[in-house]
């Protein structure tokens, strides 16, 4: 088994096995050096003696020696055994779920409802999921949140060094204590929907992995939590998403925008399970954030062609969703909306007031967004300065060499 192979091993299953040897030894700190301990001594081993018969048990059996080492040399092996209440813990299959796990039947969503806990702030609960249980790297989670990778960092150390200094179990909670966690836990899997379905960098716009796994988990949500409406409206809109995006990109790789996309390849199936679950979230009263962005998403999926879009009903909820979640980045999609029902004067007003807030100005699509109404309106010289400053924050190459293009055909070249 070469190095490469082990790469891909290691990015594919490195959240899910740290989340599982934080169960198992009770300690974030001492899992993640031993869970990679584990991985480095894979390197060395592997490619000498050959691949194992299960990879994942190996380097969870591995970390987990390692880390309860770790802890008897810190002389914490018998407090952390006191916590935890029992030794079975320690050395029963870890694939096999505890009794206490049975409320949650799968192991990464017991694991994102044990990180979200109440004890520690919203931002903290997500991020630390995002970091710990689904891989995602600092720099990823810091685009998603519109914070600096520092300032990021910054929570998880605090998260973690709470998690110590208050003692904070470890554990997944009871039946009774899952909806007060569900606002958290559905804000993870949206946040790694978002990461597959417009990746924050690299060569490739979307990635299918992320996007799969996250539909899965709002699959689990809606089954686990069947009278909450929420759930339902995240998975309408991560699917209504999801039906377009083998159509986001061209077969060369370059960005496709939504009116240009050929609809005739959306998959129909998914939008019709799509907009029944959108309406459904719809009626709760009032209608949560979910359930309310399904709804825009379900304008979009009903208009067989990019003019047909009823352009006004979705900016009618965008107004509804800003009384119920107000960020700079609905305020942005408002002004979409808005520009596209009443024309770009009217969406630039908008965006005017943002601009002057300064609260998106690292936040390439505010300019990206800026630019084309200026374009349309045939500000040329005030549409390549914008696209200007958006090809300054750009992350992923697709958007980079769209952005290059619209600002040559501005510039006349």
């Amino acid at each position: 088994m070469d190095r490469t192979e082990i790469e891909h091993f290691y990015a594919d299953e490195f959240g899910r096995i740290l989340a599982t040897v934080i169960r198992l030894v009770g300690d974030f700190h001492f899992a993640e050096e031993a869970v990679q301990e584990a991985f480095a001594a894979a390197l060395e081993q592997w490619p000498r003696t050959g691949r194992p018969a299960n990879l994942r048990a190996w380097i969870i059996s591995t970390a987990r020696h390692k880390a309860i080492d770790a802890l008897r040399r810190a002389g914490r092996f018998e407090e952390i055994r006191s916590e935890l209440g029992h030794l079975t813990e320690l050395t029963r299959d870890p694939d096999m779920p505890s009794e206490a796990d049975a409320a949650i039947p799968d192991e990464r969503l017991r694991l994102i409802f044990t990180c979200c806990h109440p004890a520690l702030a919203p931002e903290a609960q997500v991020a630390l999921s995002l970091r710990t249980l689904c891989g995602l790297s600092t720099d990823e989670i810091a685009r998603a949140f519109l914070v600096p990778p520092a300032t990021l960092a910054q929570r998880l150390v605090r998260a973690k060094r709470k998690i110590a200094a208050a003692r904070i179990p470890y554990e997944v909670p009871p039946a009774a204590a899952l909806p007060e966690r569900l606002a958290a836990v559905m804000a993870v899997v949206y946040l790694v929907f978002n990461e597959g379905y417009a990746a924050s960098a690299g060569d490739t716009l979307v990635r299918t992995d992320l996007c799969r796994e996250a539909i899965r988990l709002g699959r689990l949500l809606c089954q686990l939590l069947p009278a909450e409406p929420e759930p339902r409206g995240l998975l309408a809109l991560m699917l209504l998403h999801d039906t377009r995006r083998a159509t986001r990109t061209s077969a060369e790789g370059e960005l496709v925008l939504l009116e240009e996309q050929d609809r005739t390849r959306w998959d129909r199936a998914q939008i019709e399970e799509g907009l029944a679950l959108a309406a459904a979230a719809m009626q709760a009263v009032p209608p949560g954030a979910y359930a309310l962005q399904a709804a825009i998403a379900a304008e979009h999926a009903r208009a067989q062609r990019a003019d047909e879009t009823d352009w006004r009903t979705i900016a009618r909820i965008y107004d509804q969703l800003m009384q119920r979640q107000r960020s700079p980045v609905v305020e942005l999609n408002r002004a979409v909306s808005v520009a596209m029902a009443a024309g770009p004067d009217a969406g630039l007003a908008l965006i005017a007031e943002l601009t002057h807030s300064g609260q998106l100005d690292g936040y390439y699509l505010l300019w990206s967004v800026e630019a084309d109404l200026l374009r349309r309106l045939g500000r040329r010289t005030e549409a390549a300065r914008s696209y200007r400053r958006a090809l300054d924050l750009v992350t992923t190459e697709p958007e980079r060499r769209f952005l290059q293009r619209r600002l040559a055909e501005v510039e006349g070249r």
